[in-house]
């Protein structure tokens, strides 16, 4: 059975065009630097985002981790959100790999202080204390919102006061952009450095990216190589990677489009209630407002060829992306129609 699978935008298939490009792509060693489709790949990556440079990581966790191995020096203190991908689902990789310490602040939506980060930053030199030396902020962020430029912009000029660098999980950054309705680089230019995934929404089977100034980038690819991340013929992959960036990034506002289709098809059953609020990109949270079985509900879907995630904190969460269309979202809702109409 071929299923409908709302669990993530992770769970995209390459496109022909992708398995074309990837059975044909020129490789060679790119420890040794010379496969010349990853070169490519980042050469157009690091342009895209306005950097001077790039390098193409197996993930989005490695590619964050990798950027605080990179800008922290063990035991230092990183500043970011409490509910950013960063703490709430890389299983505590920051205290395995950089050795750093984790400093959270209250962040609704993705959101900053900007009071709350100044309050948090070692500003004196003091033997009890850590020495603060990142902030990290995410855009998209994985509740589905955005962080406008604005409160980006503050950020990145308290960081600079304080001489600190600042990194951006932009795993989701192109669909940031088309739902701020800027270009990427326009929220790029508020980080030192820029994780983004080319397997997330944009179809690449494998593959993430991080940016920054070329230094950085030369001391983070001798660390990607500490952390096992030395590919070899990787233009392999690196070729859908291609692909995703050059066309794949210029669609997401169809699946942002599909999300806002999906809320409104949900919203028409009553026994559920949509958060219409929080669909700035192509994520539809939605909650049971009447006592249900989850693991029966979930089951229930699966028979009936959909796939979606399981509950977090009373929430469950619909995603769209390249393989779902308008057909497939009026099927769902039909079936969950069904499913609360028998109980």
């Amino acid at each position: 059975m071929k299923y409908i699978d709302f669990r993530s935008d992770t769970v995209t298939e390459p496109t022909e065009k992708m398995r074309k490009a990837m059975y044909n792509a020129e490789v060679g060693d790119d420890v040794y630097g010379d496969d010349v489709t990853v070169n490519r790949l980042e050469k157009e990556a690091a342009y895209k985002l306005g950097k001077e440079a790039a390098l193409f990581v197996p993930s989005g966790t490695f590619g964050n981790q990798l950027a605080l191995f990179t800008h922290v020096n063990r035991g230092e203190e990183v500043i970011l959100g409490d509910q950013c991908h960063i703490v709430q689902h890389e299983a505590g990789a920051s205290a395995y790999i950089a050795g750093a310490q984790l400093r959270t602040v209250n962040a609704p939506y993705g959101r900053l202080n900007i009071n709350e980060i100044d309050n948090k930053i070692r500003k004196t030199e003091d033997i009890h204390y850590p020495k603060t030396a990142l902030i990290c902020i995410e855009n998209a962020h994985s509740s589905g919102y955005t962080v406008p430029l604005e409160n980006m912009s503050e950020i990145y000029n308290l960081a600079e006061k304080y001489n600190l660098k600042v990194h951006l999980d932009g795993a989701r950054i192109f669909n940031a952009a088309t739902a701020l309705g800027c270009d990427v680089k326009d929220i790029t230019k508020y980080a030192d450095s820029v994780m983004f995934c080319l397997s997330k929404g944009l179809c690449a089977p494998v593959g993430s990216i991080l940016t920054g100034e070329k230094e950085f980038i030369d001391m983070a690819r001798k660390k990607r190589k500490i952390m096992g991340g030395g590919l070899r013929q990787s233009g392999i992959i690196a070729a859908a990677g291609i692909v995703a960036l050059e066309e794949m990034t210029e669609r997401l506002s169809e699946d942002h489009e599909n999300a806002v289709y999906l809320s409104e098809k949900l919203s028409l059953i009553n026994a559920l209630e949509v958060d219409r609020e929080s669909i700035h990109i192509n994520m539809v949270f939605f909650r049971v407002k009447q006592k249900y079985n989850c693991d029966d509900f979930i089951g229930f879907l699966l028979k009936n060829g959909i796939k979606i995630s399981s509950e977090e904190n009373g929430y469950l969460r619909f995603v769209t992306h390249y393989w779902i269309d308008k057909n497939k979202i009026d099927y769902t809702s039909e079936k969950i129609k069904e499913y609360f109409a028998e109980r």
